[in-house]
């Protein structure tokens, strides 16, 4: 789907007035679009397929976008950004706790739409070894250097970069773009303190907004129960009252 470096994207949405303003958007920016109308239909595609990020609506029919988020999370790692007209935040809870990297409700603007689109590609061609299309990751402190890998070690676990593979207790683990990125920014600066809105405004490279503390809480918990023997007791990603997170 890749070819000519053209980033392409799957637009999920039972209304098809909906897919085709999408389409005609991201087109008018130089992407490769395709469309689903339902969440079977998205599986089907990126079995088939693969795309720099996964625009999903969440009331379907046969297949609700939280569904087919926890389907497509079994076997890909790709961007996935919620496009939706629930827009309480025990809904985005639920998007981010699916495996969504980002939630955007209806109505928007082009140019917010715009906005996180670039960023959730962007960060995951970096990642993904693509062509790069921004910039790099902050990176500062020390790491294990084995050939030209970046290899960052924290208590049970190991952070390779290159391959944005994690293991835990020398197994691999699964962990969303957005999951990785916030645990290879704390751990590439460990013990630092990072505010709710450096981490936001770092990892999603785009303004702090409000309700944005709230994706990145839930972003956190989710992370901690991959990573933490005890989630609600965390000794890798530690909460610092009134500060923000660091990674010991």
């Amino acid at each position: 789907m890749d070819t000519n470096n053209i980033s392409s994207i799957l637009v999920v949405d039972d209304n098809q007035e909906i897919r085709e303003v999408v389409n005609i958007l991201l087109s008018g920016e130089g992407y490769e679009v395709e469309e689903a109308a339902d969440g079977r239909e998205a599986l089907e595609k990126i079995q088939q397929n693969g795309y720099d990020l996964v625009i999903l609506d969440v009331m379907m029919p046969n297949m609700n976008g939280y569904q087919a988020c926890m389907e497509i999370r079994k076997n890909s790692n790709t961007p996935i950004l919620f496009l939706s007209a629930k827009s309480q935040v025990e809904d985005k809870t639920l998007g981010f706790s699916s495996g969504g990297d980002d939630y955007l409700p209806k109505p928007f603007s082009y140019q917010e739409l715009m906005s996180r689109v670039k960023a959730l590609i962007r960060r995951y061609q970096v990642y993904k070894g693509k062509e790069e299309a921004g910039e790099t990751p902050e990176k500062a402190g020390k790491t294990e250097h084995r050939g030209s890998e970046n290899i960052i070690t924290l208590p049970g676990i190991k952070l390779y970069e290159d391959q944005q593979k994690v293991l835990l207790e020398g197994k691999e683990i699964e962990l969303t773009d957005i999951e990785f990125s916030i645990l290879y920014l704390l751990g590439k600066h460990r013990g630092q303190i990072f505010s709710v809105q450096r981490l936001y405004e770092s990892i999603w490279e785009e303004d702090y907004y409000y309700g944005a503390a709230n994706t990145v809480m839930v972003h956190i918990r989710n992370l901690r129960g991959k990573i933490e023997k005890e989630p609600h007791n965390p000794k890798i990603i530690r909460n610092v009252w009134g500060k923000g997170y660091r990674c010991e």
